[in-house]
């Protein structure tokens, strides 16, 4: 059994909710377990698309320490920086091979639709903030 919904509002949570109790009733009454996750929506795929399409302007037309830098290279270079700004952090940690360090931090794949969308406008304001042109600077899905 594997039960989703998605809950809009509070009329349509209940509704959702209450179809969901009878789908799980009949199984613990059959004496299995279930488990509950309640949880905020994650990102969409209209904002993941804004949020690699800036990405991808910014590594098209900016540099960082000397030299072109790909657009996950960029990913990894703002996601950490947001963090750092809404008081979270990345970790630093010595490398599992014992040769450097590697850095361990929020995958954007993880992100709820609000997280994404405080994201995606700091990544716009640093780009902006930069010079980088985007087609479609209004392109900030909610």
């Amino acid at each position: 059994m594997h039960y989703t919904a998605v809950l809009v509002n509070a009329q349509h949570g209940h509704a959702r909710i209450m179809a969901a109790w009878r789908e799980a009733k009949a199984w613990l009454v059959a004496g299995h377990r279930l488990v509950i996750t309640i949880r905020p929506e994650n990102r969409n795929s209209a904002q993941n698309a804004a949020l690699h399409a800036w990405i991808g302007e910014i590594a098209a037309q900016k540099e960082w320490a000397g030299a072109k830098r790909e657009p996950e290279t960029w990913k990894r270079l703002l996601v950490a920086s947001w963090l750092r700004a809404r008081g979270e952090s990345i970790e630093i940690l010595p490398a599992l091979d014992g040769h450097g360090v590697d850095f361990v931090f929020r995958r954007t794949s993880t992100l709820t639709k609000a997280e994404c969308s405080e994201l995606l406008e700091y990544v716009i304001a640093w780009a902006v903030d930069n010079g980088v042109i985007h087609e479609d600077r209004e392109m900030v899905p909610t």
